[in-house]
């Protein structure tokens, strides 16, 4: 009994020193937007490809390099504080295509 309940304790207390999870290590990031903006266009050469309202309180955008791929899409709250909500690599502009017939 008594090697049963060390050997578990062992166990969780190792557990418990593990690197933190992904969904930990991917927490939002905040910070301000005129900071954010410089760090995106001076690091990654990221410029501003899209973006709207998300709702009357936050204005939603993605940021994307077309010479390296990577994209970010961050939300701006009305007291300017950005909160990174999204990062990747492998960026592609959709080009819009209208189709064949008649104008108007």
């Amino acid at each position: 009994m008594f090697k049963r309940l060390c050997s578990t304790a062992i166990i969780f207390g190792a557990a418990a020193l593990a690197p933190p999870s992904t969904a930990e290590a991917q927490a939002l990031t905040c910070l301000p937007r005129s900071d954010l903006v410089e760090r995106l266009e001076g690091r990654y050469g990221e410029h501003l490809a899209g973006g709207g309202l998300q709702n009357p309180q936050q204005l939603l955008e993605v940021w994307a390099s077309e010479e390296t791929g990577s994209f970010t899409v961050f939300v701006t709250r009305p007291d300017g504080l950005s909160c990174i909500v999204g990062t990747g690599q492998h960026w592609n502009s959709a080009t819009e295509s209208r189709p064949a017939g008649v104008a108007g």
